[in-house]
């Protein structure tokens, strides 16, 4: 595959989604992130609530938690195949030509399928519970335990999909500490190294 993609994993509250979506505009190829949900639910014939919730997001904040959660007696869950579905999806949208794609484990999924500049987006939590504040507002549970909270069921769903550690920075090609750099700076690196 000749194709040139770009992975994004951000942590939550980094601008990783806002820095994919710029990025794209930028060189005029396709983000997928929202629309990539609707594709798998599509394919799946899940919901696109349970794909948004279920495709990014272990059930509890361990991979133990993740290996035990919603099994048959075969060890068999819904998300295993709505993990099958979106490796499909993932790999099918790189091949029709180059495009961003944020988050649900594109690095890992593509890391021998395509050409791809393997991403991560962090930031220290004072700016990403700021940026959460403003984008979703406030909630019951502090902006911080929120952060927490998806960081940690992001993680366990990565290590359990991928037996790799979420944000191990050997995993991509680059990491990008929006808090320091700013979303702009981080659009113009990505943008410079397509």
């Amino acid at each position: 595959m000749k194709n040139r993609i770009i992975t994004i994993s951000r942590e939550f509250g980094s601008g990783g989604r806002t820095i994919g979506k710029e990025v794209a505009e930028r060189l005029g190829i396709p983000c997928y992130d929202s629309e990539l949900l609707e594709k798998i639910a599509e394919q799946s014939g899940f919901a696109k609530e349970f794909v948004a919730e279920q495709g990014e997001y272990a059930a509890g904040k361990s991979w133990f938690s993740q290996a035990l959660a919603g099994r048959d007696y075969r060890g068999h869950s819904y998300q295993d195949d709505l993990w099958l579905v979106q490796c499909r999806v993932i790999t099918e949208l790189a091949q029709k030509g180059p495009c961003v794609i944020v988050g649900r484990c594109a690095d890992y999924i593509l890391r021998n399928k395509a050409n791809c500049l393997r991403v991560f987006i962090h930031a220290d939590m004072k700016s990403r519970a700021k940026r959460i504040v403003e984008l979703y507002g406030d909630r019951s549970d502090s902006p911080e335990k929120r952060l927490q909270d998806k960081d940690k069921r992001r993680m366990a769903y990565y290590q359990f999909y991928t037996d790799m550690k979420w944000g191990d920075v050997r995993n991509y090609h680059i990491a990008l500490n929006s808090s320091k750099l700013g979303i702009e700076k981080c659009v113009d690196i990505l943008a410079d190294l397509y």
